[in-house]
Parts: C-alpha cells; sequence; structure tokens
C-alpha cells in the first residue's frame, strides 16, 4: 500500500459504480486507513453517468475533491473521455475496453485495458463487470491486496445480493490475474 491514493471510478449508473467505490473504501477501513468516498451521480441513476471518489491514505485526508487522481477506473467511453485527461503523470487509467475504442494513454500515464463486459458474460453475469474492474485496477496501483478486497465484499453487498459473492470473489480474481 503506498502512503497515499486516490482514484476516480467512473461510468454510467446501473454499472455498479458507487458498489465499487463503496467496496474499496471499506476494504481500506478494514486495512485500518483514512478513507473517504465521494459519490456523485446523474438525477436519474440507470443509465446516467455515475462517478465517485475514493481516496486512501495511511494519514489524515484534508479534502475528498480530487482534481488529478492517481488513477481512474473508466467503465465506459464517456467516462474515458472526461477523466482520462486528468490523470497525474505516473497515474493509471484502468479502462473498460469492451465499452471503449480508440483510448491513447496521455503522456506518463499507464493505460490498462481490460475487456470487463467480456469476463463478466464468461462468469456468467454481466453486472459483475465493476468488480473485474476493481481486481484489475488493484494490481495495477497496487493501492491494497485482494484480500480486504474480497472481505469487504462481502460486508457491501446488498443482502438480496448476497448469492452473488462467489461470482463477485471470481470476478475480482479474474480481473486481478489480467495484469502483468
Amino acid at each position: 500500500m503506498v502512503n497515499h491514493h486516490d482514484v476516480i471510478i467512473a461510468g454510467f449508473g446501473g454499472q455498479g459504480v458507487l458498489l465499487s467505490g463503496k467496496i474499496l473504501a471499506w476494504a481500506g477501513m478494514l486495512e485500518g486507513l483514512h478513507v473517504t468516498w465521494f459519490p456523485s451521480y446523474g438525477a436519474e441513476m440507470r443509465g446516467g453517468t455515475a462517478n465517485c471518489t475514493v481516496v486512501l491514505s495511511k494519514e489524515e485526508i484534508g479534502s475528498p475533491v480530487v482534481d488529478r487522481p492517481a488513477a481512474i477506473i473508466a467503465l465506459n467511453q464517456a467516462s474515458v473521455d472526461k477523466f482520462l485527461p486528468r490523470v497525474a503523470r505516473g497515474g493509471i487509467a484502468v479502462v473498460n475496453s469492451s465499452l471503449s475504442r480508440d483510448v491513447k494513454a496521455p503522456r506518463g500515464v499507464r493505460m490498462v485495458l481490460v475487456p470487463a463486459n467480456d469476463i463478466a458474460k464468461d462468469l456468467g453475469d454481466t453486472r459483475t463487470l465493476n468488480v473485474v474492474m476493481l481486481g484489475a485496477y488493484l494490481k495495477a496501483s497496487g493501492a491494497m491486496g485482494i484480500k480486504s478486497v474480497v472481505s469487504a465484499l462481502g460486508e457491501v453487498l446488498p443482502e438480496r445480493r448476497k448469492d452473488l459473492l462467489p461470482i463477485n470473489i471470481d470476478a475480482l480474481k479474474r480481473g486481478f490475474g489480467l495484469v502483468k
């Protein structure tokens, strides 16, 4: 775990953007880190834009607002277009290549392309694409280990979705295993 890490997770409503942020924030708390989770979404929710910022730090966090994130997780092309130019030099962009085409990394930004929709479909539930992306982000960024995120999944998934815990753990591991 780095001393301080921030990420913007973005996509459209219904892709699990805010849930991904909650999972990451909860995992950070399990690791004893200072954490902020700052959601933002359009009024129409499903199908509208959604993003959240998660800050993980060993020190106290001054503000949940991040202008130049160390990383983005972009679940669609509109999110790539909006947030990729903001990634700090030396940062990481984890991009869902199933829904984003011809993405070019800005100078000094590491691009990680993940066919998340395709992987989620192979796993048997397209709703897991956000967790596939989260796994890839964890490996690419080194923000934290996978163990705390697995624990957080069990805590954050709504009661009505607890039956999806095994497939979400598989999705997390698949995303994690994709990144070299």
